[in-house]
């Protein structure tokens, strides 16, 4: 089990996530809707794993994933963001992203994707 704080800025997909993160038996921590409030989240909680839409408002998921990683070099953070944005994919994994998952998902891609993540962690 791991403690997971899920970044998106809509509502039904932070609900959605943490309704997948619950079932495969991962507690959710904390939920925010946007990368500043990310950051100070995870500062604070110091989750296990963090899902990170890209693309929000006041600071976007690649900013954010940059500030988490300056704070602590060691946090797995899997972006979860739209079809389309391959550049961004890029750069997230430049950036030190544990794992990349594509809307629309499915319930598996995102279980499987944190379980790959929290196993390389060890």
């Amino acid at each position: 089990m791991a403690n997971i704080l899920i970044v998106d800025n809509a509502s039904f997909m932070r609900s959605s996530l943490k309704a997948i993160c619950e079932q495969a038996g991962h507690k959710v921590v904390g939920m925010a809707a946007d990368g500043r409030e990310a950051v100070r989240l995870y500062k604070e909680l110091k989750p296990d794993l963090v899902t990170m839409d890209i693309l929000m408002e006041e600071m976007d998921g690649i900013q954010s994933l940059e500030e988490i990683r300056r704070y602590d070099p060691n946090a797995r953070v899997v972006m979860v963001s739209a079809i389309g944005l391959e550049a961004k994919q890029e750069e997230a994994r430049m950036l030190g992203a544990a794992g990349y998952i594509r809307k629309p998902f499915k319930a598996a891609e995102i279980t499987s994707e944190i379980e790959k993540v929290l196993e390389m962690a060890g």
